[in-house]
């Protein structure tokens, strides 16, 4: 939930695009393929072999819908025309504002006039160097010379006309001459300079470093008076440039110049490889900012997202802006926008996962990156549109307005290690005087409680003495749907404010995303399955007993349509909490039913089962019935599971599938790997996802619940397997269901388990056995049974040391000690399971 509405402003974001660079005809002899690379010439022929040329050639391809051709993309532009080709790249892009470099020389280059079809805002940003240039390329009156007088004289006047009209300046220095500046050149030199680039002939191009740093001087000071900012190639470009001069820590003697101290400078390109450099000095310097166009999206994804981290590790947020730095061709613009809302989401994510940022402070920046900064610090007349205006009930926007009245409660809830929903209650009040900052008080005994007893268990080492800290994500917070004068918020356990508890599920699941995200730049996608039973109440012989609501089928419209009011509630509520339903049934079981959630990010998707069940049970209580997640409520009924689908992310796209048909399961390398993972590690992921003896009585074989170590393409039979939904294409699977997952579990320590198996896949490169085809119970004897009791899972549990070195010793001591403290009294007590249908 909270990454979602963070990648939701990161692609409704409208973009303020504040380097670029005109466009050219289709017939102009600039060569496409620079539309990937800086190389040219000898060194244009090896560009299509890297990385970031396969990867932007390939996103361009799928937005014209060719083959993944240079070739077959060139015949299309001259096929749909650069009109349209242009008008598609800015409508995918959604730049709002554009500034324009028009100093860059190229064959047939369209003016700033042309740009305006296509986007709102088209300001000019002007190149110093290009000026000089046209000034000493004119002719000159006969009998007349250039003086370094004269052409300070026309430079002026040129600068001074049409400072009104610009929104800045920019230097090309680190090109002709570094970026080691002398401010105080003398005009000796300078005149020197300046003859030096007239005896070389014309066209003139300037390259005597007197003469760019007399240059560079004057125009900062037509930048002071007119407000202007200064826009500074820095780090890498074409091989005209010397790298080691292109450094800005070069710049330290202009930057202290105390003349120039007032003239805002951006240095560009993320100044690669110098980023931590560009960081440092916009950190120290009030007038330095950062662009990082052109490193994106020029660089491999590993480059992008380390160098844009770099920028963002001194640098304030306030100071870094988004730039396509665009030129020549449309595509161009697209690929930086595309990329740059790819790589900031992934940066900010990070920063929020490694708690540098919280979620609605990531927004903020979202907005500031792309449009915020850039349009304030060129003075645009831009107003961004609001991130969060679409969703009034959103809780981002409930932060500053926490509660309704002080009347109202709020709802602080948890998920203990046996996987039971509970809450401290405390009036809006003092949640919002006192709770949001300290959090409430809890006992250490809380995690080692077991489904049977509210006390800890006794090897959980979690006993009554010591307190937590219940501190409510405040992203979590939403109106209670069933009862207006309630808030509810989910809670992560600390030792004290700020300091994660190393018992606390979400953040065991935060962890392990990390874990995932350092090594892999994955992310895993969960959706879960929700099965429940329908009770109703009934009187035998003086005791309450609970029977199903109804006795029909599997996918019944009767059941269904008797349900339905219900399920009508069900939806608005989940609804109001943006939690989304894909489909729901009757299910085979007397009074079952089974409502399937869509796939978000596995954090948000493990909070939103937790508001599921929530919703689920408050709406059926309203109607006088019971509704129950317990794995097998009936032993001569069928069980209910809480499947969960899973895949794998990476920069916005699912990675778990193979990119073609060439794979033989129709699963990428990485998906393979990590599904392997799972497998191999299942019989201890039991151990956590289906925790109570009462799981065991639902994974038995022919009840499509998973009860042997294998898997199977679209075999329901199989513990995991691959699916292939409708939209996808034919041989490829998008994602994995794994059945062995009750509603019994956390859903933040079972997706914790499966992600650190998944991990122990990746890393060691471990394969798949072919799938199983049929009924696993008919080739008995070939496949492996999983665990038929929690005695086996738990066994199997206590000898993983991969879900033991992730999960952490402690919280992984807690859940064993748990688990062995359920099979001993269930043993013990043969109907106790009964009970079941009250805790889950």
């Amino acid at each position: 939930m909270e990454m979602e509405r963070l990648r939701e402003a990161v692609e409704e974001v409208e973009l303020v695009d504040g380097h670029a660079h005109n466009l050219v005809a289709l017939d102009s002899t600039f060569p496409f393929a620079k539309c990937f690379t800086e190389a040219e010439g000898e060194a244009l022929s090896f560009a299509p072999h890297s990385l970031p040329f396969k990867r932007n050639l390939r996103d361009i391809a799928k937005l014209y819908g060719t083959e993944s051709s240079l070739k077959a993309v060139e015949e299309y532009r001259r096929t749909a025309g650069l009109q349209s080709i242009s008008s598609l790249c800015f409508k995918a892009a959604r730049i709002s504002a554009v500034l324009i470099d028009d100093g860059l020389q190229l064959d047939k280059k369209h003016d700033l006039k042309w740009h305006k079809s296509l986007v709102p805002v088209v300001g000019r940003i002007l190149r110093i160097e290009r000026l000089a240039e046209e000034i000493l390329n004119e002719e000159m009156p006969a009998g007349s010379v250039w003086t370094l007088d004269l052409f300070t004289k026309i430079f002026e006047e040129r600068l001074n006309s049409v400072a009104r009209e610009i929104y800045g300046l920019k230097t090309i220095a680190a090109y002709r001459s570094g970026l080691d500046i002398n401010t105080n050149v003398n005009s000796i030199d300078a005149e020197e300079g300046l003859q030096h680039t007239l005896r070389i002939g014309k066209p003139v191009r300037i390259t005597n470093k007197s003469f760019i740093d007399y240059v560079l001087t004057h125009s900062l000071e037509i930048a002071v008076r007119f407000d202007l900012p200064l826009q500074i190639h820095t780090g890498y470009g074409d091989k005209d440039l010397d790298l080691r001069l292109a450094n800005p820590l070069h710049l330290k003697t202009l930057l202290e110049d105390k003349r120039f101290s007032r003239c805002r400078i951006v240095l560009l390109h993320a100044s690669y490889p110098f980023s931590k450099e560009a960081s440092y000095l916009a950190s120290v310097y009030h007038q330095v900012y950062l662009d990082f166009g052109l490193a994106v999206p020029h660089l491999s994804v590993h480059g992008m997202t380390s160098s844009v981290k770099e920028l963002l590790d001194l640098a304030s947020i306030k100071k870094v802006m988004f730039s396509t730095d665009g030129y020549a061709f449309p595509e161009t613009y697209y690929l930086g926008a595309r990329k740059a809302r790819e790589v900031v989401f992934s940066v900010l994510c990070d920063a929020c996962a490694d708690g540098d940022l919280s979620v609605p402070e990531a927004i903020e920046a979202v907005q500031d990156i792309f449009a915020k900064n850039a349009t304030e610090f060129y003075k645009l007349n831009l107003a961004p549109k609001s991130l969060v205006s679409k969703h009034p009930l959103s809780p981002i926007l409930t932060i500053n307005n926490m509660s309704t009245t002080d009347s109202s409660l709020v709802r602080i809830i948890w998920v203990d290690a046996s996987g039971q929903h509970r809450c401290r209650v405390v009036p809006a009040k003092r949640f919002n005087d006192v709770v949001v900052k300290n959090g409430v008080g809890l006992t250490h005994a809380c995690m080692g409680m077991c489904s049977f007893v509210d006390g800890p268990a006794e090897d959980t080492n979690l006993t009554g003495v010591g307190e937590i800290r219940l501190m409510p994500d405040l992203l979590t917070k939403w109106q209670i749907p069933w009862e207006p004068r309630e808030e509810m918020v989910l809670a992560n356990m600390h030792v004290r404010p700020g300091e994660a508890w190393e018992f606390c599920p979400r953040e065991a699941l935060r962890r392990a995303s990390r874990v995932l995200k350092d090594e892999f730049n994955l992310v895993m996608n969960a959706g879960f399955e929700n099965e429940f039973y329908l009770l109703k109440s009934v009187l035998r012989e003086g005791k309450e007993d609970w029977l199903p609501v109804d006795s029909t089928p599997y996918c019944s419209t009767s059941g269904y349509d008797a349900a339905r009011s219900i399920f009508h509630e069900i939806f608005a509520a989940l609804s109001s909490l943006n939690i989304p339903v894909e489909q729901l049934h009757a299910e085979a079981g007397k009074g079952q039913f089974e409502m399937a959630l869509g796939h978000k990010p596995c954090n948000s998707a493990a909070d939103n089962l937790i508001f599921t069940r929530e919703v689920v049970r408050a709406v059926a209580r309203k109607h006088s019935l019971l509704a129950t997640f317990v794995p097998k409520y009936d032993l001569y009924d069928i069980g209910s599971g809480s499947h969960v689908h899973l895949s794998l992310w990476q920069n916005g796209e699912n990675v778990f599938m193979a990119s073609d048909g060439s794979s033989q399961h129709g699963m990428s390398n990485i998906g393979e790997e990590f599904m392997a993972g799972v497998l191999y590690h299942l019989p201890s992921i039991l151990a956590i996802t289906a925790p109570v003896p009462n799981s065991y009585d639902r994974i038995q074989p022919n009840t499509w619940s998973g009860a042997y170590q294998c898997w199977g393409k679209e075999n329901r039979e199989a513990p995991l397997r691959t699916a292939c939904p409708p939209g996808v294409t034919d041989g490829l699977v998008s994602n994995f269901e794994i059945k062995s997952f009750d509603g019994c579990a956390n859903p933040h320590l079972g997706l914790a388990a499966v992600i650190a198996a998944g991990i122990d896949g990746l890393r060691n490169h471990l394969s798949l056995p072919e799938p199983v085809g049929t009924n696993p119970s008919s080739i008995e004897g070939k496949v492996q049974r999983l665990p038929k009791s929690l005695a086996e899972s738990l066994k199997a549990l206590r000898k993983d040391s991969v879900i033991k070195d992730l999960l952490g010793e402690k919280l992984w001591t807690a859940i064993t000690g748990i688990r062995k403290a359920e099979i001993e009294h269930y043993s013990k007590n043969n109907d106790a399971y009964k009970q079941l249908i009250h805790r889950y």
